[in-house]
């Protein structure tokens, strides 16, 4: 056997069957159809570096395309490791822009027009010339929607009648206001000599399509193509493919449509499954083996395909090649802050049983709903990272509110308001509503935030009957505070959309109730499927742990009103199901005395009803209070920023007598113990 063929066998014996069936399949058309933990990058990868040691592939006459940096980085550098370091492995627009930079002062004797990366600047420039008011929000919403049309081949002409059509919209704006400010937009570009990412493609695709020798050039160069997330392809990215091909079927392309989660970005899968009609005798393969996730998490990730109106059809059924784990856990709760503390206390005890913070993550549907479980991890003192996204308050509609509500205190301006009413002013102020706006995007995310804000303050009043505009900014600030501590290795918070390809050992997809997943303005089948998948995504984020939750109520003490996702159906246990009338059996924080469900946060804190006769030495607790006092008046703080009074409570009851049984207790995270916990032992013990 030669050396080209020994290197060879050696690549395909480190594949299962259907990977090397992959590797193996040189020519194309080919379409691999690969579920989640498959193995799909290392299939086509193996199947590169197989083509340039048979010596059927020159390695830069190949162009592997994918649609991030990163993935494309990891690509080279398996590539390098296989031996075949001289393949090119590029996002679209790094392939477009490259061949752009070369080929654009040849064909049209200009310079290339600047490549901006954010189109704002020039948005707020077009609306003004309209006589539009617009925010940053609504201008990146716009941002947004150009985008799509832009990728999506639909002019501005066009738009009004397709965006009515695909139920598009975006924020209150009628769609011939949308088309006329991308229209003045494109004005504005023009004017200033300047290109956006869009337009790499655009521009890219029209030199290959009116210049024969340019395109002929691009084709000799590039003989063999490779493209990853396929069914993440945009009609003006398949188009350019196109161009680039010019009627070869040397293609390779390689996806999952049961990840396909971006069709409001303008990403279509049909050019995936509809691939073997457009290439006549495509070889189809698919990758079915898992190796990320147990037999549980697999069985329940395909369960969820497999139910009522979904897509199991467009997916393919995994089958776990892990050893047997636990089973899946389905866990309902009474409101959002029972839900954040369950998941923080499971967390804490996978640390205890060795699980790093960094192999576990906490996925939710929209980027509001992390604010609760940083407040429940800061509490106990688990480090935590927010990805694709700033930390609760590092938002700028938080920063904002929390600002202006710190002046209105200050000012004494809304003294004559309830102080709850002053807090539901200052943020319609800003634009708040009681009700939600219609659509996704920055307008809607902006009022998840503020809606989190109103809900803190209602939470605030419930617990403290003598409060204060100046004391929930006072506990605003706090927050800040403990959730902004740094962390190395930390628990991932991150959107179902911000998770996909990545995997942890332990996951928990939380919000998992009707009107979360699926959202609530999914209201078409088409949208309402690509919520399941978004779920499918995130479930299969998990290797070894694998825990869904949802919430019956956002605040403590409303009436349990949600139903867990209809898209659970086919996996609750019996317990779980929902019930006639339409609520869940949800898990419900009772009394310790008497069994009843607990109203307010205070009772879930304590534990028992408000009416029950106390278990706890009245003694210490008072002298707890007195010490707390004096406390808070030499911090200059008021007292409940020291302990509240509940959590004096469990302190006066349980008299804990050294560090570890004082963190324990809830409401006393290490922030409490580094400030007060000496202090607190010293009560305590000076009372035994």
């Amino acid at each position: 056997m030669t050396n080209h063929g020994s290197q060879a066998e050696a690549l395909l014996s480190a594949l299962d069957p259907e990977q090397r069936q992959v590797a193996e399949a040189l020519r194309g058309p080919v379409r691999v159809l690969a579920g989640a933990g498959t193995g799909k990058t290392r299939a086509i990868t193996h199947r590169i570096a197989h083509g340039v040691h048979t010596g059927v592939y020159a390695p830069t006459e190949v162009l592997a395309v994918t649609f991030t940096t990163r993935a494309a980085g990891e690509l080279r550098q398996r590539l390098r490791q296989l031996g075949a370091p001289g393949v090119q492995a590029r996002t679209f627009h790094s392939a477009a822009l490259r061949q752009l930079r070369y080929f654009w002062p040849h064909v049209h004797g200009t310079e290339l027009p600047s490549l901006t990366e954010s189109k704002l600047a020039m948005l707020a420039l077009a609306t003004r010339r309209l006589g539009l008011r617009a925010d940053q929000a609504l201008l990146r919403d716009l941002a947004s929607e150009i985008e799509w049309a832009k990728v999506s081949n639909v002019g501005p002409d066009d738009y009004p009648l397709i965006a009515g059509r695909q139920g598009r919209a975006v924020s209150d704006q009628p769609p011939e206001t949308v088309a006329k400010v991308f229209s003045s937009y494109e004005d504005v570009k023009r004017e200033q000599h300047r290109m956006d990412m869009e337009d790499v493609l655009l521009f890219t695709a029209g030199v290959l399509a009116s210049d024969e020798r340019v395109a002929a050039q691009v084709r000799r160069q590039y003989k063999w193509f490779v493209v990853d997330e396929f069914q993440d392809v945009s009609p003006l990215q398949s188009a350019l493919l196109d161009l680039w091909l010019g009627g070869r079927d040397e293609l390779c392309v390689v996806g999952d449509p049961a990840q396909t989660i971006y069709s409001f970005a303008g990403a279509d899968a049909s050019y995936l499954l509809d691939f073997p009609k457009r290439y006549p005798g495509t070889q189809s393969i698919e990758l079915v083996r898992n190796y990320r996730s147990t037999p549980q998490i697999v069985s329940s990730a395909n369960a969820l395909l497999a139910g009522v109106g979904g897509s199991r059809s467009a997916g393919v059924e995994l089958r776990s090649q892990q050893p047997a784990g636990q089973a899946v856990r389905f866990v309902g709760h009474p409101d959002e802050v029972a839900e954040a503390s369950y998941v923080a206390d499971q967390v804490a005890a996978l640390q205890r049983k060795g699980t790093s913070p960094g192999q576990i993550a906490v996925l939710f549907r929209i980027n509001a709903q992390s604010e609760h479980f940083e407040d429940a991890l800061s509490d106990r003192g688990i480090p935590y990272v927010v990805r694709g996204a700033a930390r609760f308050f590092e938002r700028p509609e938080v920063r904002e509110a929390v600002v202006r509500l710190r002046g209105a205190a200050r000012s004494g301006e809304v003294s004559d308001l309830p102080w709850l009413e002053a807090v539901r002013g200052v943020l319609g102020g800003m634009g708040w509503t009681a009700e939600p706006p219609t659509g996704r995007g920055q307008v809607r995310d902006r009022w998840e935030s503020w809606q989190a804000l109103a809900t803190q303050a209602e939470e605030f009043a419930t617990e403290h009957d003598d409060a204060d505009l100046a004391a929930f900014v006072d506990d605003l600030d706090r927050r800040a505070a403990e959730q902004h501590a740094p962390a190395a290795d930390g628990v991932t918070l991150a959107t179902f959309h911000a998770a996909k390809g990545l995997e942890w050992d332990a996951v928990f997809c939380a919000g998992v109730q009707d009107g979360t997943v699926p959202i609530t303005y999914a209201d078409r089948d088409a949208t309402v499927e690509e919520e399941r998948r978004l779920l499918y995504v995130g479930m299969t984020r998990a290797r070894r742990d694998l825990t869904v939750t949802w919430s019956a109520a956002r605040n403590p003490g409303q009436a349990a009103r949600r139903q867990p996702s209809r898209f659970l159906t086919p996996l609750l246990p019996e317990r779980e199901q929902p019930q006639p009338g339409g609520r869940a059996r949800s898990k419900v924080a009772r009394c310790r005395e008497c069994s009843q469900p607990l109203g307010t946060a205070a009772e879930k804190k304590r534990g028992r009803c408000s009416h029950h006769p106390v278990r706890y030495d009245e003694g210490l607790f008072e002298r707890l209070k007195a010490w707390r006092l004096e406390r808070a008046r030499d911090d200059e703080v008021p007292a409940y920023v020291v302990f509240t009074d509940a959590t004096l409570e469990l302190i006066a009851e349980h008299k804990p007598g050294d560090e570890r049984a004082l963190r324990a207790i809830n409401g006393v995270g290490p922030s409490k113990i580094e400030r007060y916990g000496e202090d607190v032992l010293a009560v305590v013990s000076a009372d035994t």
